[in-house]
């Protein structure tokens, strides 16, 4: 069995693709710079309400870091039904946030 290793002897394409941008996405804004804060998610531990300092997530994701060929499309906005493999399209919900990701 060969040994692939991603990045050196094998490209990221097609599904691999996809789910590493959602990986990157999913759940965030797109915004002008990545905005690094913590959240914290309360819990109760016998009565008694602790904070978890460990849950750690980016709120944003810089446009920039992008690739070159994507178009964000927001709900209800209409898109033309052309087929670019290499165009990323970014899907939002209603509250602003990446839903899905998909190349075409």
């Amino acid at each position: 069995m060969p040994l692939v290793v991603p990045g050196i002897n094998s490209s990221l394409t097609g599904d691999n693709q996809q789910s590493t941008w959602l990986s990157k996405l999913a759940g965030k804004k797109l915004g002008d710079k990545h905005d690094e804060t913590v959240s914290q998610a309360p819990s109760s531990i016998y009565g008694l309400s602790m904070q978890n300092p460990l849950v750690n997530n980016t709120q944003s994701f810089a446009r920039q870091d992008l690739p070159k060929q994507h178009r964000v499309l927001e709900p209800g906005s209409m898109a033309t039904q052309d087929f670019n493999e290499d165009r990323m399209n970014i899907h939002l919900g209603e509250d602003g946030t990446v839903k899905h990701v998909d190349f075409k």
